[in-house]
C-alpha cells in the first residue's frame, strides 16, 4: 500500500497509467469533444475524491497504530525478496523463521517407575544391616559462661568454636554440638519445648514419619491412608511438628486434632517457644535432628510438608535402605548438581541476604569445596546438590554424625541446606577415609513416586539484613 505514493503525496507513474487508462474509457462516445470535456472533468474530479478518500483512511489506519500500539505485520514483496515488518520497531525476519517469543517453558519433571515390595508382610530387616562404623556420640546438653563480663545469651545450637567445629568432622567417640543446647540455671529456654506427654510418647518410637508447618506456611496433607499397611499404621509414628499459630489456622481451617491428638493419621506434636525467627530455620530442626527427638527410633522419614505420602514408610525404608544397602537417602536435584549453580540460583530468587552467601560460599572454598564434575570417575556423589524434602535414615553413628554437622552449618551460617549439604559430606568424607558411611542418593524422579507434590502457601523470605 505504502509504495503507490511517492513524496507530497504525487502518484508514481505505474499508479497514474492504471488510472488513466481507466478513465480513458469513458472518452469514447457519440457525443464528440464535449463528451471527452465531460469525460475529463469527470476523471479529474473522481481522481481527485478517490485520491483524497484514499489518503485519509491511510491517515487513520496510521494514527489508529501509533495510538493503540497494535504490532501488525505487513506481507508484500519489495524488489526480489520477501520480507516482514512488524510496527513498533521489531526485528526484520524471514517469513519462514519463528517470530521470537518470550515465554518461558519449563521442564516438565514426572515420577518414574520404583520396584518397591509388593506388600510389608514378609519384610524382614537384613542381618547385620545395623553392623556398620561404631562408635559412641554424646551431646553437648547445657554451656557455661565464659565470664561474668561477657554479653553471654543462650543458644539452642550453641556456641560452637571453630576448634570444636573442626574436631567434630572426625568418626570416634565424641561430644559434639546437636541442637537443644540449653544455657546456664536461670537462663530462659533457648526453644523447640514439647509437652512431657508428646516427648513420652516420641521416645517409644522405633520408625518415625515426621514433618512439620511452622508459621502457617502450609496446609496440612494428610497421608494417603489406603496406601499405608495395617502395620505401619500401628508400628509407626507418624508426626507433624507445628507452633501455635499454625495450629490455629488448621482449627480454623477445620482440622482441628481429636481427643488424643490426631489429625487423620498426624500425631499433632505443638511446638512452643521457637528457637529461631526464620521459620526456615526452625523447620531444620525436625529435617536434621530426627534422632534427638525420636531417641529409640531405628530408622525415619522426613517429608516436606508441601508432600502428601503415598507409600507406605516400610516399603521405603526396604527399598532405599535395606536393598541398598545405605545408611541414609536423599535425592539429588532435580535441575542443579554445582553447588556454584545451588549460589546463583539463590542470590538471583533474592532467597537469603546476598552477603550471608557469599561469606559462607567464601568459607566453604577455602576449606576445600570444589565444583561438581560428572566426568570424574572419583567424584563422590552422582550431584552436589539435594532435593531436600525427602530424607530416608537408619539411625547409625555416621547417620547421626552426617545430620548433626548438616544441622550445625545451618546454625552457624544461612538456612539454605542445599549450600552445606555438599560441603558438610565431602568433609566428613575426607576426614574418615578409612570409615565407610553408605549415602544413597537416588534419583528426584523416584522422589516424586513417593509423594505427591503441592505448592506451599505464599511464604515471604526471611528478613535478614
Amino acid at each position: 500500500m505504502m509504495r503507490l505514493f511517492g513524496n507530497n503525496n504525487e502518484q508514481l507513474p505505474e499508479r497514474r497509467d492504471t488510472v488513466s487508462g481507466f478513465f480513458k474509457s469513458f472518452r469514447k462516445t457519440v457525443h464528440g469533444s464535449r463528451a471527452v470535456r465531460r469525460g475529463r472533468r469527470l476523471g479529474r474530479t473522481t481522481r481527485i475524491k478517490f485520491s483524497c478518500l484514499f489518503l485519509t483512511l491511510t491517515t487513520s489506519f496510521l494514527l489508529y497504530l501509533a495510538v493503540f500500539g497494535l504490532k501488525v505485520n505487513f506481507h508484500g514483496k519489495i524488489g526480489n525478496s520477501i520480507s516482514v515488518t512488524e510496527v513498533q520497531g521489531e526485528h526484520l525476519t524471514s517469513r519462514d523463521q519463528k517470530p521470537p517469543t518470550n515465554k518461558h517453558h519449563r521442564k516438565q519433571h514426572l515420577p518414574c517407575d520404583v520396584e518397591f515390595a509388593e506388600s510389608v508382610t514378609y519384610l524382614v530387616e537384613p542381618e547385620g544391616f545395623m553392623n556398620v562404623a561404631q562408635f559412641s556420640l554424646e551431646f553437648v546438653e547445657t554451656e557455661e559462661r565464659q565470664s561474668e563480663t561477657d554479653l553471654y545469651k543462650p543458644r539452642f545450637g550453641g556456641h560452637q568454636t571453630l576448634e570444636e567445629r573442626e574436631k567434630s568432622f572426625y568418626a570416634t567417640n565424641q561430644k559434639l554440638h546437636c541442637g537443644f543446647v540449653k544455657g546456664p540455671p536461670g537462663y530462659p529456654s533457648t526453644g523447640f519445648d514439647l509437652d512431657e506427654k508428646d516427648n513420652a510418647y516420641m521416645k517409644i518410637c522405633k520408625v518415625a514419619v515426621s514433618s512439620c508447618i511452622f508459621g502457617s506456611s502450609d496446609f496440612l496433607r494428610r497421608p494417603t491412608s489406603k496406601q499405608i499397611s495395617e502395620y505401619s499404621k500401628k508400628n509407626v509414628c507418624f508426626v507433624m511438628f507445628v507452633d501455635e499459630q499454625t495450629l490455629s489456622k488448621l482449627s480454623a481451617e477445620g482440622n482441628t486434632p481429636d481427643d488424643k491428638g490426631y489429625i487423620g493419621m498426624w500425631k499433632i506434636v505443638v511446638v512452643r517457644n521457637l528457637p529461631y525467627k526464620d521459620m526456615r530455620r526452625t523447620g531444620k530442626v525436625p529435617k536434621f535432628l530426627s534422632h534427638r527427638l525420636f531417641p529409640s527410633a531405628r530408622y525415619s522419614i522426613w517429608l516436606d510438608s508441601k508432600m502428601r505420602l503415598q507409600i507406605d514408610p516400610m516399603l521405603i525404608i526396604e527399598y532405599f535402605l535395606w536393598r541398598k544397602k545405605s545408611e541414609y537417602a536423599i535425592s539429588n536435584h532435580y535441575d542443579r548438581h554445582c553447588v556454584w549453580e545451588e549460589v546463583q540460583q539463590n542470590k538471583r530468587l533474592n532467597k537469603y541476604n546476598h552477603t550471608a552467601i557469599d561469606e559462607q560460599f567464601a568459607f566453604y572454598q577455602s576449606d576445600g569445596l570444589v565444583k561438581f564434575d560428572p566426568l570424574n570417575p572419583n567424584t563422590p556423589l552422582p550431584s552436589y546438590v539435594p532435593e531436600g524434602s525427602f530424607i530416608v535414615r537408619a539411625h547409625t553413628p555416621m547417620s547421626n554424625l552426617f545430620s548433626c554437622l548438616w544441622f550445625n552449618e545451618v546454625d552457624r551460617f544461612t538456612s539454605r541446606d542445599q549450600l552445606s549439604f555438599a560441603y558438610t559430606y565431602l568433609k566428613l568424607w575426607r576426614t574418615n577415609q578409612d570409615v565407610p558411611f553408605n549415602l544413597n542418593m537416588f534419583k528426584d524422579c523416584e522422589r516424586r513416586s513417593l509423594a505427591k507434590l503441592f505448592r506451599h502457601r505464599p511464604f515471604p523470605p526471611p528478613n535478614i539484613d
